[in-house]
């Protein structure tokens, strides 16, 4: 079975905030929220984002799956700027009903087991085995201390692991998914 994913990256800009039309968020089967674990300001702004789909969600057919909602607190990497502690994070993620992890884009760290947790719970959920959505704890959580903090690039930019050999991820190893 193949599965397509439509994202939309906003950047958090005010500018790309009318992207988020009631079309978009009603009809999507999940978001990814991620802010900047070196900016307290972008923790704050997934309140924004999470209001919308708050309230188009009430509008959403009941005959859909429930949306599902995860947070990603973004740059790792930079843990010796970080102003946002990965605890407030979590909480924040919990506090609203969504799922929880740090990721560094620059590493490759976190980022296909991300979205590849985000595609097993949307077709659970359209599978109708997933629960539905819950503001008290059982949100799972993942942190880099699950993943090896090792990885470096390569010369040719390829993440790898501590041995040196490359990394093959996740969506590699699955002949079931397709991202576009």
């Amino acid at each position: 079975m193949t599965y397509h994913l439509h994202l939309t990256d906003t950047a958090g800009q005010e500018e790309y905030r009318g992207l988020w039309s009631a079309a978009n968020t009603r009809d999507a089967d999940a978001f990814l929220l991620v802010y900047d674990i070196t900016s307290h300001d972008s923790l704050v702004a997934l309140d924004y984002f999470n209001d919308l789909i708050e309230m188009e969600s009430e509008e959403r057919s009941p005959a859909k799956p429930s949306q599902i909602k995860f947070v990603a607190g973004n740059k790792v990497d930079l843990a010796h700027d970080r102003q946002v502690a990965s605890a407030e994070g979590l909480n924040w993620a919990r506090d609203h009903g969504c799922g929880f992890m740090e990721t560094s884009a620059r590493n490759m760290v976190n980022i296909e087991e991300t979205f590849a947790l985000i595609v097993r719970r949307v077709v659970a959920a359209r599978r109708g085995q997933a629960a539905p959505p819950t503001r008290q704890a059982n949100v799972p959580t993942s942190g880099l201390q699950n993943y090896p903090t090792t990885i470096e690039d390569n010369e040719k930019g390829q993440a790898s692991d501590a041995n040196g050999k490359k990394k093959k991820g996740f969506f590699s190893k699955l002949s079931c998914c397709t991202i576009m």
